[in-house]
């Protein structure tokens, strides 16, 4: 599997080939049935300094890997920093890079997408229809629920994400017509839960978002942002951050600040890989299996 960056392939099913128990069979949610999707995060398109002088040609590497798969993902989210520095001609080479996947794309914004001069006016007009608010929004496939969060808008550099009164009313509304049965995925671009405060790696008022997920049986929360692989399971709510496809970055507190990490050369695969994850429609958690790109 030569991967170039990173892909996250999630398989929603209902049944694997290994065992599954008739009790978990019947708790399976209702209407849930199998598909799978693609996580892309941080291509900064525009970005040409170290580790990656190019990273159009990991992003391109990583779409055509995408679109290589013997089993075609519904549609691909990409969880923020699309772009290193918010210009036309970064977001433009992102849509006609991402377009060869063939895939509906769904979008939340970094804060490497909100540096125009309008502060994400850029963003939101072009992945913006039929979002709320800053970009915020909601989706159903397959019998789970996707919601997009925004968490970057007027990010101070080290500064903690915030969701903001409004998104967060916004989302109580969205959930308040869900089944507590029904599978809820969050897509955003900085973690929901604090990794390393003084990077500014957390969220600040996460906890309400939390306290309106903790009813549903089962969460999934995808981000990027600090380009690595941290897992983290809470009661109902797994959290997965995921690789960049352009640069890593050091481990949280491995050095004086947040940033490219440079590696020596020919070692950049080692540092971007590809996570399949498997979901069976029971009580058993997400198996999540990450092979870096050396392997």
């Amino acid at each position: 599997m030569g991967w170039a960056g990173t892909g996250l392939l999630w398989t929603a099913s209902g049944g694997v080939a290994s065992s599954i128990t008739l009790d978990q069979a019947l708790a399976a949610p209702k209407g849930v049935r199998p598909f799978s999707f693609m996580q892309v995060s941080d291509s900064h398109i525009g970005f040409t300094k170290d580790p990656n002088p190019d990273a159009r040609a990991t992003f391109r590497e990583a779409v055509a890997k995408i679109k290589a798969l013997p089993a075609r993902p519904a549609f691909i989210l990409h969880t923020g920093d699309i772009t290193q520095l918010s210009k036309d001609q970064e977001f433009d080479d992102a849509d006609q890079i991402l377009k060869e996947a063939g895939l509906t794309v769904f979008h939340v914004p970094g804060e490497h997408d909100m540096l125009d001069e309008g502060n994400g006016a850029a963003y939101l007009a072009r992945y913006g229809q039929g979002s709320l608010g800053d970009g915020w929004y909601s989706f159903d496939h397959n019998g789970v629920h996707f919601v997009a969060l925004v968490n970057v808008k007027a990010l101070k550099a080290g500064g903690m994400g915030s969701l903001g009164a409004a998104q967060l009313d916004w989302l109580q509304m969205d959930l308040a017509a869900r089944s507590s049965s029904t599978p809820i995925v969050v897509f955003t671009h900085i973690p929901l839960w604090t990794i390393y405060a003084d990077w500014g790696w957390g969220t600040d008022d996460a906890a309400q978002a939390m306290a309106l997920l903790k009813r549903f049986g089962s969460v999934t929360v995808l981000n990027g942002h600090i380009h690595q692989v941290i897992q983290k399971v809470e009661g109902n709510v797994a959290f997965h951050t995921a690789r960049s496809t352009a640069f890593p970055q050091p481990a949280p507190g491995q050095g004086p600040a947040p940033g490219p990490l440079k590696v020596p050369a020919g070692q950049l695969h080692s540092a971007l890989g590809v996570r399949t994850v498997s979901l069976v429609r029971g009580a058993e958690p997400l198996a999540v299996v990450d092979a870096s790109l050396a392997a």
